[in-house]
C-alpha cells in the first residue's frame, strides 16, 4: 500500500510539473504573439525578440521634444533608450549626431533588423530632423508629435519623400 501511494504521488507530481511548464510555454507563446500583433509584424525564427519586446513596451508614449521617459519621449531619445536597453549601446542624443557620429550610411535595400532610418520631415533639403528603427517588412518605430510612439511603414508617401538614409550602427565600446 505504502508503495501504490508512493508511485500515485511521483506520477501526480510529474503530471503537475509537464501541465504547468505546457501552461508557461503557452503563456509566453500568447506573450510573443501580443507583441507582434501590438507592432503589426509577422513573427520568424531569426528575429532579435529583445528588440520588438521593448519597442513594443514604447508604444503610445506621447511625443515630447527632449523627453527621455514612459511619460514623454522624442525621437531620438526612443532611438538612445532601445540601443541602451537591447544592446547596451550609448549613442548620440540627437538624430543628426546619432547619424553623424555613430551610424556608417546604407541604403534602403541594405536595411536590416536594428539598422537607423533617417528623414528630414521639412521635405526642404537634406539635413536630417528625424530618426527611428527599422524592424523589418518596411516597418520602422519613431515617435510622432501628434500620435506618440509608432510603427509606420517606409512605404507611406510621407516617408518616402522625407527619406534621407539609412544608418547602420558603428561598432564601438
Amino acid at each position: 500500500m505504502r508503495i501504490s501511494t508512493i508511485k500515485y504521488l511521483i506520477i501526480s507530481l510529474v503530471a503537475l510539473l509537464l501541465y504547468s511548464c505546457s501552461a508557461s510555454r503557452m503563456a509566453e507563446k500568447r506573450y510573443r504573439d501580443g507583441v507582434y500583433n501590438a507592432l503589426g509584424l509577422e513573427r520568424q525564427r531569426k528575429d532579435n525578440f529583445s528588440l520588438y519586446k521593448e519597442v513594443a513596451s514604447w508604444l503610445g508614449t506621447p511625443h515630447r521634444e527632449g523627453g527621455l521617459s514612459r511619460n514623454g519621449i522624442d525621437c531620438s531619445g526612443l532611438v538612445f533608450n532601445v540601443y541602451k536597453s537591447v544592446y547596451h549601446k550609448t549613442l548620440e542624443r540627437n538624430s543628426a549626431a546619432q547619424y553623424k557620429n555613430n551610424c556608417d550610411r546604407i541604403g534602403k535595400w541594405r536595411l536590416r533588423e536594428g539598422d537607423l532610418v533617417f528623414f528630414n520631415t521639412t521635405l526642404r533639403g537634406s539635413r536630417i530632423n528625424h530618426v527611428g528603427i527599422y524592424l523589418k517588412d518596411h516597418k520602422f518605430i519613431h515617435t510622432s508629435t501628434s500620435r506618440g510612439v509608432m510603427v509606420s511603414s517606409l512605404d507611406e508617401d510621407f516617408f518616402q519623400k522625407a527619406w534621407v538614409c539609412g544608418g547602420r550602427v558603428k561598432y564601438y565600446k
